[in-house]
């Protein structure tokens, strides 16, 4: 079974429009809004920001693009995002990562308020998506389980292995799983005897950040595959032209993983709008 992001994001994206056109309707003509910070002049990073404002425009959602300099030091873009938080106009806030070295990351993404983290990245919002409260999801795990709830694909009881552990990706990426009552093995780059661990998993997570690193002789027959990396080539972490024919289901490079991300970030945009505006 291939587990088609790019066919479900866009089922999404349709009911979506319908969900933005009720918040229009109640909130007297108010439309989700999701501002998008990019710092510096990073082309990849600059083409992710322009897909999740044209993925707003689809919907019928606005976007505020902010762009700082290369320069920005982290008490500048701090003073952005309080100015963002404040606007009562804006629904969710993204920053793009990474931003340059000179600037404190994790500082600039836990100053996002709770409330407009749609792209789950705050310490506290990751906190209480672990113990089970209301928060945001980080926007690849969190499409990612969309992606298997929508295919049915059965996870209670079964062996998860994630490889990587990002705070954005890898960490929460395992907690979901273990919210979904899988037993979760976390692994990685300098993990001894990986291949071994790998083939006791009923579902592989690949996502390291290395181009193809998980080998497919790794994998068992029958594995749910789901690839969260993008390379260059067109390749993502796992080897998946030799587990193609083997796996029980497996997301494809591109077309499985990204569109669920950029489809969470909106979908949760609108949700932040929706518990604004009183709708629904």
């Amino acid at each position: 079974m291939i587990l088609d992001g790019k066919k479900l994001a866009g089922d999404i994206e349709t009911e979506l429009s319908r969900r933005v056109a009720a918040i229009k309707e109640k909130s007297g003509g108010k439309t989700p809004i999701l501002a998008t910070i990019l710092v510096g002049d990073d082309p990849a990073s600059a083409t992710y920001v322009r897909m999740k404002q044209n993925a707003c425009r689809r919907v019928g959602m606005g976007s505020d693009a902010v762009e700082l300099d290369k320069d920005t030091t982290t008490e500048q873009l701090l003073a952005v995002i309080d100015q963002l938080n404040r606007n009562e106009e804006v629904h969710g806030i993204l920053l793009q990562h990474p931003v340059p070295a000179q600037i404190d990351e994790r500082e600039c993404f836990d100053r996002i308020a709770l409330a407009k983290d749609v792209d789950g990245v705050t310490c506290l919002g990751f906190g209480r998506m672990a113990m089970g409260e209301r928060a945001f999801g980080s926007a690849t795990p969190a499409g990612i389980m969309t992606l298997l709830r929508h295919y049915e694909i059965p996870l209670s009881g079964k062996h998860a292995v994630v490889v990587g552990r990002s705070p954005i990706l890898g960490k929460p990426m395992a907690q979901m799983l273990l919210n979904a009552d899988c037993t979760v093995t976390i692994c990685h780059s300098r993990t001894r005897g990986l291949p071994d661990l790998i083939r006791q998993a009923d579902v592989v997570v690949g996502a390291v950040g290395r181009p193809e690193f998980i080998k497919g002789e790794w994998i068992k027959d029958g594995a749910v595959v789901v690839d969260a990396g993008y390379h260059p080539g067109g390749v993502g972490d796992i080897e998946l032209s030799a587990v193609s024919e083997r796996a029980s289901a497996w997301t494809p490079v591109p077309g499985g993983v990204g569109p669920m991300t950029i489809s969470t970030l909106i979908t949760q945009t609108v949700e932040a709008a929706e518990a604004y505006y009183g709708v629904g």
